[in-house]
């Protein structure tokens, strides 16, 4: 099969095959574009084998351009990069690995096209395409990766068992191109996932995560998260979810399996948002239940305060899965501890100054809140799921009202603790942060207005209780 046509609507081809040419090196465009060009992707990655020193081609194509092209060297892996036009060019020779069992770095040597094509993850990032001249769009495809795309199939060149001892990160690669893609996981190659699940260990975390995140970021995390948790790689890296799966019972009374419904609150969430962090909150937001986990005689199976267990699991379970630890975590903790708030504000007696409480803590993230707690209703009973969102709807325009009134979202107190202090002549001191927080109390319960005036008026009164008097300087 030929793909001249589908490589000529890019110059850079043409332009790589020439230079090719005159330094006499065969080159072919590799992996993932290949893949991405079958499947009609977009792609904005382009990686070049040559039989030869991928370095030298990479400063011959820049040298062609007219203008200047900067090229990034990386002379301990062989590699070097220049980018045209949006385009990332990556220009490597063809090469040849062997590993040791304790690492998943490779020995490498220099190889012949075939060699560089049996070291890749699976049939369909092994193919290429010539752009020599004489070879100019042909398709060299040895382990069939263009029928495995047309049976949507993930499947590995060679024996799985080898592969993936090999390189255990591609047990993770497999996943996750299974779930961007909607592709299966061939079953031998599947049955390699299980069998190697453990070698997934000497993996770095930093490594595990970016394939992770990239799970959750696809359209249907869902069923990434279940053939890692089939797979038992789930297992190797993330225990407090597998945590989650099963179900209870005593005599009549069960609960639901909080696993998959999770994996269910985390599929409604994505098709609201693209955001990782909101998705990241989803996957959090029961993670507590298991050891939260209580059951009642009266009322069955119950989960108190596995909001709190949850919010206060959150940074080592971010710490270990080298997830970062800044205001990404405290956006994730936010939601987890607050996401069981705005249901309780259905009722026609909630007063404003539970709604205005809930917006002063959720601040702007109330709009992701209730996206959370919307996905979070995920009962079969289809009457039921109406109802709950109808109650969301009650919630929400409760939310709007008080935040046009009030105007608490992220509201600082209008009396600063720098203020108290120059007016009664206080260093910072406890006393300067119970007026504050007196101030803030009454603000939320409505007792006073959001304003300095009447906040000010409130501050000498509580003052003079305290035995406070202003300077008259």
């Amino acid at each position: 099969m030929n793909f001249k046509a589908n490589l000529d609507h890019l110059e850079i081809f043409k332009k790589v095959g020439s230079c090719a040419d005159q330094l006499g090196v065969d080159t072919y465009v590799v992996g993932g574009y290949v893949r991405d060009l079958i499947l009609k992707r977009e792609s904005k990655d382009i990686d070049f084998v040559c039989v030869g020193s991928g370095i030298a081609l990479a400063r011959h194509v820049a040298q062609s351009f007219d203008t200047h092209v900067p090229v990034s060297v990386f002379k301990n892996f062989g590699t070097a990069m220049l980018t045209i036009d949006g385009f990332e060019l990556e220009f490597v020779g063809a090469r040849k690995e062997s590993y040791r069992e304790d690492s998943r770095k490779p020995l490498v040597e220099d190889g012949t096209l075939k060699e560089d094509q049996d070291r890749r993850d699976f049939t369909i990032n092994a193919m290429a395409i010539g752009i020599n001249v004489h070879n100019y769009g042909e398709l060299i495809d040895p382990f069939d990766g263009l029928r495995d795309i047309k049976r949507k199939l993930i499947r590995t060149p060679k024996d799985p068992d080898i592969t993936f001892s090999d390189d255990p990160l591609r047990m993770m690669r497999a996943v996750r191109f299974a779930a961007q893609l909607k592709f299966d996981i061939e079953p031998s190659t599947f049955e390699g996932l299980m069998g190697n699940a453990e070698r997934l260990r000497i993996i770095s975390g930093e490594r595990i995560i970016d394939e992770l995140n990239k799970i959750i970021q696809s359209h249907t995390p869902s069923y990434g998260f279940k053939l890692l948790f089939v797979s038992k790689l789930l297992h190797q890296f993330f225990p407090e979810m597998v945590d989650l799966q099963g179900v209870d019972s005593v005599g009549d009374k069960s609960h639901k399996d909080n696993f998959y419904h999770t994996l269910q609150v985390l599929d409604n969430v994505s098709h609201m948002s693209d955001d990782l962090w909101l998705r990241w909150a989803a996957i959090m937001h029961d993670i507590a239940k298991p050891a939260t986990k209580r059951f009642n005689d009266k009322v069955g199976w119950t989960f108190h305060g596995h909001e709190d267990k949850g919010a206060k699991m959150t940074p080592g379970i971010f710490r270990r899965l080298k997830l970062p630890m800044d205001e990404r975590l405290k956006y994730v903790q936010k939601l987890v501890r607050l996401h069981l708030r705005p249901i309780a504000l259905v009722n026609d007696k909630v007063t404003d100054a539970a709604i205005r409480r809930l917006l002063y803590e959720a601040g702007d993230d109330i709009d992701d809140l209730m996206k959370l707690c919307r996905a979070d209703v995920t009962s079969k009973n289809n009457n039921k799921v109406k109802r709950f969102l109808a109650n969301f709807d009650k919630v929400e325009q409760k939310i709007q009202d008080v935040e046009e009134k009030d105007h608490v979202r992220n509201f600082q107190p209008p009396i600063s603790g720098e203020e108290i202090m120059d007016i009664f002549k206080l260093n910072p001191s406890k006393i300067v942060g119970e007026l504050k927080e007196e101030i803030k109390e009454a603000i939320l319960e409505g007792e006073i207005q959001n304003n300095k005036e009447e906040a000010i008026e409130l501050m000498y009164k509580l003052a003079s209780k305290k035995g406070l008097k202003p300077s008259e300087n």
